[in-house]
């Protein structure tokens, strides 16, 4: 759960951790040096004021922060793991064997680490793309990050995983108990149909850099 206090006291803890005030924190991102006063974080009859998300987005931009930082100080502030770190690969090398069990959860060594917020999926990882072939919703180096818990439906981006080994990210078009069905997020690249008896996993994305 995310608290005014909490919030506000993390954005203290960064400017400190950057040398700064709030003041300096806030001129440092092309904001009023005001934004993030005391005094601006009430109004006069003691109603809770918050941080706007283009304030956040330029005060990380500023200190090179990322997000998972950001949520990890107020997860630091109040006591609850707002933030963990979860498994990484690269794109391509999760159609190699080892990666991944027979249920499409990550499994073996070799993966790296990355701090993500709190995710109800204590299964959850991340593929770093690598390519083209998904422009231009996601590009090289971009992460994304997979729930093998995740409920499925129509219209979902998804990571499929076949029983050749093949591992491309799709979004669903259709699902029968004979097909299916998945839509290319790159219109230059064919849409596919499968067997179920060919695909070994599926697990929807649930979040992704941009």
């Amino acid at each position: 759960m995310l608290r005014h206090a909490d919030i506000w006291r993390a954005i203290d803890r960064l400017a400190v951790d950057h040398g700064l005030s709030p003041s300096g924190l806030a001129r440092r991102a092309g904001l009023d040096p005001t934004t993030f006063n005391k005094s601006k974080r009430a109004t006069k009859d003691g109603k809770k004021r918050w941080p706007s998300t283009e304030s956040l987005a330029k005060v990380l931009g500023a200190t090179g922060a990322s997000l998972a930082d950001f949520v990890a100080l107020v997860g630091a502030e109040s006591g609850e793991p707002l933030a963990r770190r979860i498994p990484v690969i690269g794109y391509a090398e999760a159609g190699a064997a080892g990666y991944f069990d027979d249920a499409g959860y990550p499994a073996g060594s070799g993966w790296d680490e990355v701090v993500f917020p709190e995710t109800v999926d204590p299964h959850a990882y991340a593929l770093e793309i690598s390519g083209d072939s998904m422009v231009p919703v996601y590009r090289d180096g971009d992460i994304i990050v997979v729930s093998p818990e995740a409920s499925i439906r129509r219209g979902d981006r998804v990571v499929v995983k076949t029983q050749g080994g093949e591992v491309m990210a799709k979004q669903l078009a259709r699902r029968s108990a004979l097909k299916v069905e998945l839509q290319s997020i790159n219109p230059d690249h064919p849409d596919r149909s499968l067997s179920t008896k060919d695909v070994a996993w599926m697990s929807r994305i649930i979040w992704a850099s941009q």
